[in-house]
């Protein structure tokens, strides 16, 4: 059975790139039209691309839909010229196509504010709310975490050893949490960061490597700090940084179904505290030095000059213009499915040193 595939891409920065494919029933494409508010030179280039795109399958590769869009240009016989997208951002367009994809403004978004919850209970949300979304019992949701205690939220698969200083962790009276997702520790005291958490179906990702995911979901993000004053960008796979310095991490985790971005941002870091608390590894401090390692953050703080309540509050404004997500209330089963996960998992050593 054929069916038909459409997709736009805003290019960041640049211009609209639409896509639609005819697939048949091998999976082939048998038909494609490009279009958008971009420019090229001269004719022949944009004459040359559907053509190119006829012959790939739902299975054929980012990578191997540029090729074939570099070859098509190569062979015009006058210099190509591309203003406001480039081959890569139209084999993105293509890819999503292929795969079903979707965009933000495709889903009807809530956005969740439920306050101070203990950072246990704030990660165990992440996994109850990702399932939810997973099982189709929530539909894309933006959270906002608030927290007052002391912890170190450190990824699912570092150990615990390695990463958290004991006498640190006993001194300054730390909880230690072990997320779902991967990437580093996180030095975490109520006021000292902004953290937020997107719940969505994978086909918000679907045809984005998975590098090139991470700044797509932040976009948003970085819109939202360009309007307090801040130029950021994303260093891949996962750093958002700035003209002073490292402002925050992101990790990802995915089920079938869904997938979890959370995104934590410095805003007032008390950086001794953090060095007595989070063991520095011999890498970076063979690469950076401790006295750097201090410096390699640069809190929202000094940058913006402004209360953190204003930067969250900037960054849920920005997000509901986009997408026009409202404003919901986190459900009482959802909270109380969180806080039984903190005691059958996120509180439990067997959980929390798993890698000890």
């Amino acid at each position: 059975m054929n069916q038909t595939e459409h997709f736009e891409l805003k290019v960041p920065g640049g211009k609209l790139l639409v896509v639609d494919l005819d697939i048949d029933a091998d999976s082939t494409v048998t038909a494609a039209k490009v279009s958008g508010d971009f420019f090229l030179e001269p004719e022949e280039a944009y004459e040359a691309l559907a053509p190119a795109l006829v012959g790939i399958t739902t299975a054929t590769s980012t990578e191997d839909i540029q090729s074939r869009l570099d070859a098509a240009l190569a062979r015009i016989d006058s210099p190509v010229a591309l203003h406001g997208f480039d081959t890569h951002h139209l084999a993105v367009t293509v890819k999503r196509a292929l795969s079903g994809g979707t965009d933000f403004t495709d889903h009807s978004w809530e956005i969740l504010r439920p306050g101070v919850l203990p950072t246990p209970v704030n990660v165990a949300l992440d996994e109850v709310l990702l399932n939810e979304v997973a099982e189709g019992k929530r539909g894309p949701t933006l959270r906002f975490w608030e927290w007052e205690d002391r912890a170190v939220v450190f990824g699912s698969y570092q150990s615990y050893a390695n990463e958290l200083d004991q006498e640190g962790v006993d001194k300054h009276g730390i909880i230690p949490v072990r997320r779902i997702s991967g990437g580093g520790a996180m030095f975490m005291e109520g006021g000292n960061c902004v953290t937020y958490s997107l719940y969505a179906p994978d086909s918000l990702v679907a045809g984005y490597s998975y590098e090139a995911s991470y700044e797509y979901l932040d976009q948003w993000v970085l819109a939202a700090l360009s309007k307090l004053g801040v130029n950021a960008w994303y260093v891949p796979i996962n750093d958002i940084t700035s003209d002073g310095g490292k402002i925050g991490g992101a990790a990802q985790k995915r089920r079938k179904g869904a997938v979890l971005h959370h995104t934590t941002m410095s805003y007032d870091i008390d950086a001794d505290k953090m060095m007595e608390v989070l063991r520095i590894g011999k890498v970076k401090v063979s690469s950076k030095g401790l006295a750097s390692a201090k410096k390699r953050v640069d809190p929202l703080r000094r940058q913006t000059g402004v209360p953190r309540e204003e930067i969250i509050d900037t960054m849920a404004r920005e997000f509901a213009t986009r997408y026009g997500a409202v404003d919901a209330e986190l459900s009482d089963d959802s909270l109380a499915a969180a806080r039984r996960l903190v005691d059958t998992k996120f509180l439990n050593e067997e959980w929390t040193k798993r890698i000890p």
